[in-house]
């Protein structure tokens, strides 16, 4: 067992858990190999193998996995075209899967390829350039990014960002274990999340470490009482040689419509920040509710209707419960959240 308090020296501030792994997109290789030999290591040990990663340079698959008990949406619905509305395109991460090509080399050379039905996107980014290609579309972003700007977004989450901030909720509400087991035919250390609390929706979380470079390569959150994964994301291959340099260059067709980007060097003159209102939390660790005093579902527009079918009606609005997370939408605008039943949503609303 882990002394919770030495690990958070390191890890960024806690987020709910839940609702990142819900977010994320990309995942795993199906089903650790139990018992790799490998030698004993604390948690602590663990976390410090993955706070020193050597792995810089990188190529392989990635896929996810989601089974939140939402319904999948149809072809007509998912958010992947220029025309989708944000909660069609989120939705559409939450309940069908996917798989990505990963390549990294260094900090600077990166691309993602996210393969679709008869379809890919792409991310590329090799110095400061930065491509952002939908061959469904047939459309391209070029950006040059500014000297110094460091990393680009990222078009998906990789295991080891989603582990970065899963590992984040650890806490003095967290036990934490250490197994072992193999991903992508790789031995790896198992850092097994178990909350102690028995009000949240999360079972237990798993991050599998690779023993020999650091990198964690899947990522598995499990729903309370359920024995099967409601989101896994990680390697189902991995190759930790240099990517051939033309990986990360992009040429695109005499039939793409490229656009051309400029990042804005600040705030227009006379641009005053907008007074947004600050969310309020309650609870705490794996039990944390946030709630924001926004009309969300007046402001949803084409997002309603979808947000209408998905939702049931409760005592306090309108709620959508998953595995993982609940979202409570109330009849006087507020938005909450949380790993947490929809009762336990309610009772912070009123």
């Amino acid at each position: 067992m882990i002394e919770v308090n030495k690990v958070s020296r390191w890890l960024p501030a806690a987020i709910p858990a839940a609702v990142i792994a819900a977010a994320a997109l990309g995942v795993p290789a199906f089903g650790s190999a139990a018992g790799a030999r490998l030698p004993e290591k604390s948690a602590d040990e663990v976390l410090a193998l993955i706070a020193g990663s050597s792995a810089t340079r990188f190529s392989g698959t990635v896929e996810q996995s989601s089974d939140l008990g939402l319904p999948e949406l149809p072809k007509s619905a998912r958010g992947y075209s220029s025309g989708a509305d944000s909660t069609s395109a989120v939705l559409e991460l939450l309940t069908a899967d996917h798989t990505a090509q990963v390549f990294v080399d260094g900090a600077e050379r990166e691309r993602v390829q996210v393969l679709d039905d008869l379809a890919e996107r792409d991310l590329y980014r090799n110095g400061s350039d930065v491509w952002i290609y939908d061959s469904k579309q047939r459309a391209a972003h070029h950006v040059v990014l500014p000297e110094g700007s460091g990393a680009a977004p990222q078009l998906s989450a990789t295991p080891a960002e989603l582990a970065e901030k899963l590992l984040a909720a650890v806490d003095p509400t967290t036990e934490v274990d250490v197994a072992t087991g193999s991903v992508a035919g790789r031995p790896v250390y198992e850092l097994v999340l178990t909350p102690k609390s028995d009000d949240t929706l999360v079972g237990s979380v798993t991050v599998s470490v690779d023993s020999d470079t650091g990198l964690p390569l899947e990522v598995a959150v499990t729903a309370r009482g359920q024995s099967t994964d409601a989101v896994r994301v990680g390697f189902t291959s991995i190759d930790f040689s240099a990517p051939p340099a033309d990986t990360f260059t992009f040429t695109p067709s005499a039939d793409t419509r490229v656009t051309e980007e400029e990042l804005p060097s600040g705030p227009p003159e006379g641009y005053a920040a907008p007074d947004l209102p600050s969310p309020t939390v309650t609870g705490a660790g794996w039990d944390t509710v946030v709630a924001l005093p926004v009309d969300v579902l007046g402001s949803a527009g084409s997002s309603s209707a979808l947000l209408a079918q998905l939702t049931t009606p409760v005592a306090e609005g309108r709620a959508l419960q998953t595995s993982l997370v609940s979202v409570l939408f109330t009849a006087d605008g507020r938005l909450l959240a949380g790993a947490v039943p929809v009762e336990a949503l309610e009772a912070a609303a009123r």
